[in-house]
């Protein structure tokens, strides 16, 4: 499948902010619309900012029809969702988005948007997992300037340290993927997605070890990890164990999980629930470049 690229920003262009799961204030807002405007553009806010339907932005159908009314505004060149937690998967289904197969756009969070970026890479359209508006004031400068150029189209690549757990080789794909957590809940669904030749990027935050060990054997049961061309490991934070340890700590569990396969892995990725989440251009062809001095990713 050929991906579509969303056309990239242009000084004067306009972004919406919109809640898709948690709420999210107006005065949380602004440090987002200050960053956005420094960058020369326009934002608009959906009206699902300022709602508070208990831990929501809105009711289900206040936030579908928030996310369908930027989609189908021809001035709103991108979607920027305020921030994660839970309620993306109660409105996937209700958004019209033969309005953005008519006209791309591109869509940017991570964590519980791990939900639209599997379904939108399934209707070959690529997206940005990067930082949200929610994350603005704590976020690194270069996890921001990581995300000014994914949206601007400028040159993307990373180099990184090596790290002991690493699988050495060079691979080339398109990149797939997202929080664990939420790729493991759409095991089944419309919106799970083929990983078969593809770089596989995986996150999570707050698990308890035993049950990544069942994420990772449930994705290798479903042929999720057997055919990829590398598998990318982002931050996997704030892990917890039980009283009885689990004997394995979420490095060893994933490299026993892909054991029977012959690809590159790579660890400690910059992206996910840490303190950096530089932005990763899913659905856009990648290459990995990972030897004992460094690891480079570049995007085309």
């Amino acid at each position: 499948m050929n991906y579509i690229l969303p056309p990239y920003l242009k000084p004067g262009d306009k972004v919406a902010i919109v809640c898709t799961a948690r709420k999210f204030s107006v005065q949380e807002a602004q440090p987002a619309i200050a960053l956005l405007e420094s960058w020369g553009l326009e934002v608009v806010l959906g009206q699902t900012i300022g709602l508070d339907n208990f831990q929501l932005g809105g009711t289900d159908a206040e936030r579908i029809a928030d996310f369908n009314t930027q989609l189908k505004d021809p001035q709103i060149k991108a979607i920027w969702c305020a921030r994660g937690g839970y309620g993306t998967v109660r409105i996937i289904d209700s958004i019209d988005f033969t309005l953005l197969q008519q006209q791309p756009k591109w869509i940017v969070g991570f964590s519980d948007v791990t939900t639209l970026h599997s379904h939108v890479h399934n209707l070959g359209i690529a997206t940005i997992h990067g930082i949200m508006a929610f994350s603005v004031p704590l976020a690194k400068e270069e996890s921001k300037e990581s995300l000014h150029k994914a949206l601007f189209g400028e040159c993307l690549s990373y180099t990184l340290t090596t790290d002991s757990g690493n699988r050495n080789g060079k691979a080339k794909g398109v990149l797939v993927g997202g929080n664990l957590s939420i790729l493991y809940s759409l095991l089944g669904s419309v919106s799970s997605i083929d990983t078969k030749g593809k770089i596989l990027f995986i996150e999570d935050l707050d698990e308890y070890l035993y049950h990544v060990d069942r994420m990772m054997h449930n994705l290798k049961r479903n042929g999720m990890l057997a055919d990829l061309a590398a598998l990318i490991v982002g931050g996997m934070t704030d892990m917890h164990d039980n009283s009885i340890p689990f004997g394995y700590n979420a490095q060893e569990i994933i490299l026993d999980a892909v054991k029977d396969y012959n690809y590159p892995v790579v660890f400690h990725f910059p992206a996910g629930h840490g303190l950096s989440n530089r932005a990763l251009k899913l659905g856009t062809i990648v290459e990995l470049d990972a030897q004992d001095h460094q690891v480079t990713v570049s995007f085309s």
